[in-house]
């Protein structure tokens, strides 16, 4: 089974949103045009409430992507983003999501950021994504969506680590930051990771 997950393809995420990513609205249209290559397609959201530990408004004095220590973590803090019920949580509109088969929420907790689709930052607490895909039998998983060096990336590495193979699309997975994004496709393909084009599917 070919399984597809799209990533935080979110309003907050779309430039014009309050965290956008450079060039993301180009991913919808990737999204749109390459879900008919897939049996399983699924999504994720950053799902955060308006007291999340994430967000630079909650620490008093602190700057919007400032880094700070949170116990053992790194933590850049971040604009309020993708806060539950609102718009900027919504996906894009133009994202064509009848062939969603589940969404995974993520970022739920408030004392603890969630980047990958698969666990919270520290480990803690498993989405059930991995349980999901393998019960429906799927051995490698396409990635693509936002932010391609942030939650794109930690989903993969997560994914790694429960022996998915794994197919990065990346014209369809733009990043925060280019630089960093360059340097992930080296550490990723000596994992074993395939980048594609989405006109190679």
């Amino acid at each position: 089974m070919k399984a597809l997950i799209l990533i935080d393809v979110q309003n907050d995420f779309i430039p014009g949103g309050s965290l956008a990513v450079p060039e993301g609205n180009k991913v919808v249209e990737i999204a749109n045009k390459i879900q008919d290559n897939f049996d399983l397609i699924l999504a994720t959201q950053d799902w955060h409430p308006e007291n999340h530990i994430s967000f630079a408004k909650n620490h008093e004095g602190k700057k919007e992507f400032e880094e700070i220590k949170l116990g053992d973590l790194n933590q850049t803090l971040w604009p309020n983003h993708c806060v539950q019920n609102t718009k900027g949580a919504e996906f894009h509109p133009d994202l064509k999501t009848d062939k969603i088969e589940a969404i995974f929420r993520k970022g739920t907790d408030p004392k603890i950021d969630s980047y990958s689709a698969f666990f919270d930052n520290a480990h803690l607490k498993n989405t059930g994504l991995s349980g999901y895909l393998k019960e429906k039998g799927v051995k490698t998983i396409y990635f693509m969506g936002l932010a391609g060096d942030i939650c794109v990336y930690f989903s993969i590495k997560d994914a790694l680590d429960f022996g998915f193979d794994c197919v990065m699309i990346e014209d369809g997975s733009k990043p925060l930051n280019a630089e960093t994004f360059a340097k992930q496709k080296e550490e990723l393909t000596a994992k074993g990771v395939k980048y594609i084009n989405s006109e190679e599917l």
